[in-house]
């Protein structure tokens, strides 16, 4: 009688200690990174005044967004997400450098931005309603039929 009970108590203890580790291995953060940002380093290469566009994609590499207007500059953006347990993923950091070109394709500047110099901006959707109803060529003939007037056809 005693037998069964203390080989049962050793088996459910490391049973509820395994849960509990998997419990809490399962709330730890995981962390993923998205894009590059050139380092300092690679930055220092670059000089303002002198560099083309095409010296800096050889000295800093390939942007991964570059100006929609004008190919006004180079956008290089990294961020770093935090996820825990099942929360929503949180962004934790991000970094952005702008590098600006003149109209001659040379560098006028580089600026460096981090998470706080950053602004949420609210997406708004902005849909013009049309007043036309989701119907058939047919089922639009046929809806006509009673509201046909012979007096509008024949002209009086």
């Amino acid at each position: 009688m005693f037998g069964t009970a203390s080989r049962i108590r050793p088996a459910l203890r490391a049973a509820v200690i395994l849960t509990v580790g998997l419990a809490i291995a399962g709330c730890s953060a995981i962390y993923r990174n998205h894009g590059y940002v050139p380092t300092e380093e690679d930055l220092a290469k670059v000089t303002v005044g002198v560099d083309t566009r095409d010296t800096v994609a050889e000295a800093v590499g390939v942007p991964s967004v570059s100006g929609v207007l004008n190919e006004s500059g180079y956008y290089y953006v990294s961020s770093r997400l935090r996820h825990y347990g099942a929360l929503e993923p949180k962004v934790v950091d991000r970094q952005l450098v702008a590098i600006s070109f003149s109209q001659s394709g040379v560098v006028q500047n580089i600026e460096r931005y981090g998470l706080e110099d950053g602004r949420v901006i609210t997406l708004n959707r902005r849909v013009t309603e049309s007043s036309v109803n989701d119907q058939t060529f047919l089922r639009q003939l046929l809806g006509n039929i009673g509201n046909f007037n012979p007096g509008t056809a024949i002209g009086e």
